[in-house]
């Protein structure tokens, strides 16, 4: 039985209908029946979601056709980690934010990778690019300027790499200037 046709047959078992599974679970109804259909593989993320809301066992969906698939969705979850930290490589906040807002439901942990690239972000503007501006308009020296760039460039290409090959990350140089809720806060440590 494929994946599609287990969610549409516990859905009914459950006497819930698309539009209440698509509301359990964040995901709209559209996806829901391209799902039922065998339109589109979910992934795991999206899985976890529909187990979660007919109130079953994520393991009801690894059966023997999803060995590949699962794998597949691993590759896929790092290629878009990987993405993500490369959307912050000139320091350009809004491609990240918006690539993240693109993504963020589909991968698990893609929200802690996310707050650590705009934190490094927003510390790069604040401590070299607006100072390093100002110098460079009052005393002609763009030293500053060019080793936050510098800095920057390699700290998200060695990130990158990093997260490409399953091993921690840290930016250096980080303020910690948003909470895990995204609110600002003031606490640097």
């Amino acid at each position: 039985m494929k994946t599609g046709e287990i969610i549409k047959d516990l859905r009914v078992k459950k006497g819930l209908t698309q539009e209440e599974l698509a509301d359990k679970t964040e995901l709209s109804v559209r996806t829901i029946q391209r799902i039922e259909n065998g339109e589109v593989d979910p992934r795991s993320f999206t899985l976890q979601m529909i187990a979660k809301a007919l109130d079953v066992d994520f393991s009801i969906f690894n059966g023997p056709e999803f060995d590949n698939s699962v794998e597949t969705q691993k590759e896929d979850e790092k290629i878009s980690l990987v993405i993500l930290h490369l959307s912050g490589l000139f320091l350009l906040i809004l491609p990240t934010l918006f690539y993240w807002k693109r993504n963020s439901k589909s991968i698990l942990n893609m929200k802690e990778h996310f707050y650590d690239i705009i934190q490094f972000q927003l510390s790069m503007w604040l401590l070299c690019i607006i100072p390093g501006t100002f110098i460079l308009y009052k005393a002609h020296q763009p030293y500053l300027l060019l080793v936050g760039f510098l800095f920057s460039t390699f700290s998200t290409i060695s990130n990158t790499i990093k997260v490409l090959n399953d091993k921690p990350y840290k930016y250096l140089m980080t303020l910690r200037l948003l909470d895990k809720k995204g609110k600002i806060k003031f606490d640097f440590k």
